[in-house]
């Protein structure tokens, strides 16, 4: 088991409807080393390339793309799922559907952030179905940015986003995979991975 399956399973809470929390550590409450070994494992799996930027999604994506970021020496951009005020100018835009909120949001990148010269690694906390991260890769296409990989801190493998976004060519790496978890039990499965 690695350092984040033994946080899973040591802090995760298995809830109905294929939920698992990690609120305690993770996407509320933040453990700062934790995250800094995410963002040190993430740099030694895609040490290989040539990364310019991190981009996420508001708003668990934002504590893990900036340790990634951090470790490569590169900025963050987040794609924000609000339009605000103090936004202005031109937007790439893609519509998410969230598995945990059940809603649909509009997400926004200022074009003034990503341009075809980037070469981007897409991070973020969950991958259940994978809209969050069609959509991020579709912002990526718009601008002409390249990108290089996807981090996924845990990654729901007996949902079908992994698998998507694999078959679409795509270096995707995920710290956790869980392939079952059981609400009566709290057992959890994790895939076995080298």
């Amino acid at each position: 088991m690695n350092f984040l399956e033994e946080r899973i399973v040591k802090d995760g809470i298995v809830k109905e409807n294929n939920v698992l929390k990690v609120d305690s550590f993770l996407n509320h409450q933040m453990d700062v080393a934790l995250l800094d070994e995410i963002g040190r494992e993430f740099h030694r799996r895609f040490a290989d390339k040539n990364i310019t930027k991190v981009l996420t999604i508001e708003a668990s994506g934002i504590a893990i793309a900036y340790a990634v970021a951090r470790e490569f020496g590169v900025p963050m951009v987040f794609a924000k799922k609000a339009k605000s005020i103090n936004i202005d100018g031109d937007m790439y835009t893609a519509e998410v559907e969230s598995f945990t909120h059940k809603n649909k949001n509009q997400v926004i990148v200022s074009k003034k952030f990503l341009s075809e010269n980037d070469r981007l690694l897409i991070v973020d906390d969950f991958l259940a179905n994978g809209c969050a991260l069609q959509g991020l890769i579709s912002i990526s296409e718009s601008a002409g940015a390249t990108v290089e990989g996807i981090g996924i801190v845990i990654e729901k493998g007996f949902q079908f986003g992994g698998r998507s976004i694999r078959n679409l060519g795509y270096h995707l790496e995920s710290l956790a995979i869980v392939d079952g978890m059981d609400p009566v039990t709290k057992q959890i499965k994790f895939r076995k991975q080298e």
